[in-house]
């Protein structure tokens, strides 16, 4: 049985407004509110309303009303898109929670730090590995502040055309803070390499003049927000653009054991099972364990049964030994006794999540073990 969801009667007149007036930019805006209060009483309901909101929706030529979005001046592909904010909550760390808080809160007082002059760029670099919430912290920050979430097609931006390059990245950051939104540049190596690269070309460093150039000509009041996996390729006067900074690692055990509880359990995990989970995901991502999770709950709605644990162990295995053995060659077609071996040798397991994890009793476990 589904949870009764509440909508704030203000929020649904907007709604209906901006649906009969075509208007995506606001129907994505008040929606992705509403998906993420939904997804707090039923989380189904708020990632269906979320699914809903990724559709282009139909031509608007006929209802007088059209987004002008920036674009690429030869192929017409547009520059950016607006996303919905998401409803996926975030699990950081403190220190980064830490950053999080205080680039939000140095925004919101912008005014009264203007004051004592002490308002600076509202510029914000995330780096660390895919799958580590990079973009779900931007879209968080964009639905705090209530503003829309621009995010750059670097397929379009980067043209083959280098010249236009610069000119698109002009187009973008002259657009966006117009609009009052938050511009989010993922996979930000791609634009902002080190210009001492012997590999590269002289008007691809001058690309990295131009995005510099953009960066500085911000108003104090616009709000950039990039991403990189690689850091190390970046160059250092973009590092110092950039007064707010996230290094991103992979979750530690006890955020694991959060993810696990939260995506897999719905916040009803028992303590064993998410020590195994949090055991068996050493080098899993936020966005593996969600993966893995969503996979498992498929398969028991499907079944009509409760979450089987084992089924997830068994991925987190399998997602585990091809992150570390490139294959997971180590851990396919391996016997019972086998397999009994490899957990406790590798992970560590205990004989009782040796014993969740294979279906088979302890007492075998044992008798495996001593053999």
């Amino acid at each position: 049985m589904q949870s009764p969801v509440t909508i704030n009667g203000h929020d649904l007149v907007l709604l209906v407004n901006a649906a009969l007036e075509a208007n995506y930019s606001d129907v994505r805006k008040v929606g992705s509110k509403l998906a993420a209060q939904s997804a707090k009483a039923d989380l189904e309901i708020g990632q269906l309303i979320k699914t809903s909101l990724q559709k282009r929706g139909v031509p608007l030529r006929t209802s007088g009303y059209s987004e002008s979005l920036p674009t690429d001046p030869k192929s017409r592909a547009p520059l950016v898109e607006e996303q919905p904010w998401p409803v996926t909550p975030i699990f950081l760390e403190e220190k980064i929670k830490n950053v999080f808080d205080s680039f939000l809160s140095d925004i919101k007082h912008h005014e009264k730090l203007a004051k004592h002059g002490l308002a600076g760029k509202s510029n914000l670099l995330m780096s660390g590995p895919p799958g580590t919430g990079k973009t779900l912290v931007a879209g968080h920050i964009a639905a705090q502040l209530g503003l829309p979430l621009y995010i750059v097609r670097l397929d379009s931006l980067v043209s083959s055309l280098l010249g236009d390059t610069a000119k698109n990245i002009r187009g973008v950051f002259d657009y966006v803070p117009k609009m009052g939104g938050v511009l989010f540049l993922d996979e930000f190596d791609a634009i902002a390499k080190v210009r001492d690269d012997k590999h590269e070309l002289g008007e691809l460093k001058r690309v990295v003049n131009t995005l510099i150039q953009a960066i500085d000509a911000l108003d104090d009041r616009a709000i950039l927000i990039a991403a990189t996996n690689h850091s190390e390729l970046l160059d250092r006067a973009i590092w110092r653009r950039f007064p707010y900074r996230m290094n991103f690692a992979l979750p530690s055990n006890d955020l694991k054991k959060h993810l696990w509880d939260h995506f897999l359990f719905k916040g009803k995990g028992i303590e064993l099972n998410l020590t195994l989970l949090s055991r068996l995901s050493k080098s899993l991502s936020g966005a593996d364990i969600e993966s893995i999770s969503m996979a498992a709950r498929r398969d028991a709605i499907k079944k009509d049964s409760e979450v089987d644990v084992s089924l997830a162990a068994m991925a987190a295995i399998e997602f585990e030994t091809q992150n570390s053995e490139g294959n997971g060659d180590e851990w396919h077609g391996k016997s019972n006794k086998q397999a009994t071996n490899y957990l406790h040798e590798k992970f560590g397991l205990s004989h009782i999540e040796i014993s969740k994890v294979l279906n088979i009793s302890r007492q075998t476990v044992s008798g495996y073990l001593r053999g």
